[in-house]
């Protein structure tokens, strides 16, 4: 592999898009797909040890290989997701937390935010780091979104495997990308309660401190100001509730769907 130019590499890729690559073709193939073993270790080990229990890949196969090349008419020289890692968390507040931790660790690192432009409703945050010359693709998804793509790589698997790819009949895509838009309006409701949480938390702890400095008059209406946080604090508390009630609803509803879509094969 050290030997090959991007122009060799590219023109193995075109050899295994058309199903014409040689012996020598897979073997350098295989010693170019190993060449990504060390940037992926770094990127697993950096995920270990921030605490985000990454999956992952060293590379990916021929197989997966041949077919984006296919599928994407992309050059193998390009291609970001060779090697990859995976980390689901809870929310969209952790998952912009968890994207700023990669971007400080890796400044080189490309950002493809997904939730601003869905893929076929595939909504997630991809990081994209180069380590030694070799790309390593993270995903980022929430526990939402993880849910959807994962019904959805199920309903590939026993369907079409174009549906994974925005493919398949169009009822099966009418109905993943409604519920994908769902799921994300969920969890904007969630991150906007989780802001609002915040900013009420920070204001008392201000009122607080005011109450400590002032005295008289301005006291009592700090200490009704106060209370009148406590209570607000009091209602976002059940709505927490009915959120994670919202959240395990449509968690099942996903689940119920997929098996229903799968009987009706």
């Amino acid at each position: 592999m050290a030997n090959l130019t991007i122009s060799q590499l590219n023109k193995i890729g075109e050899r295994l898009r058309n199903n014409i690559e040689s012996e020598a073709d897979i073997q350098s193939l295989e010693e170019f797909r190993a060449s990504f073993g060390e940037a992926y270790q770094e990127v697993f080990d950096y995920l270990s040890s921030i605490g985000l229990n990454p999956g992952g890949r060293e590379s990916k196969t021929t197989q997966s290989i041949r077919a984006k090349l296919v599928r994407e008419k992309t050059r193998l020289s390009k291609m970001q997701d060779i090697a990859g890692c995976r980390v689901v968390v809870d929310d969209l507040k952790a998952q912009d937390r968890a994207v700023e931790s990669l971007k400080a660790k890796w400044s080189n690192a490309k950002v493809d935010d997904r939730r601003i432009k869905p893929s076929h409703g595939y909504r997630a945050v991809h990081v994209i780091t180069e380590i030694a010359g070799r790309a390593v693709e993270i995903q980022v998804r929430t526990r939402l979104q993880h849910g959807w793509a994962t019904a959805t790589e199920k309903l590939a698997d026993v369907l079409n495997p174009d549906i994974k790819y925005g493919g398949g009949q169009e009822v099966i895509k009418d109905i993943l990308a409604k519920i994908s838009g769902v799921l994300a309006r969920a969890e904007t409701v969630e991150m906007q309660h989780s802001q609002i949480k915040d900013s009420v938390e920070i204001g008392k702890e201000e009122l607080k401190r005011e109450f400590i400095k002032s005295s008289g008059q301005k006291n009592e209406l700090l200490a009704k100001q106060i209370t009148e946080m406590s209570a607000l604090e009091e209602q976002l508390k059940q709505q927490e509730i009915v959120i994670s009630g919202t959240r395990e609803d449509l968690k099942s509803l996903l689940q119920d769907l997929c098996a229903k879509l799968i009987v009706l094969k």
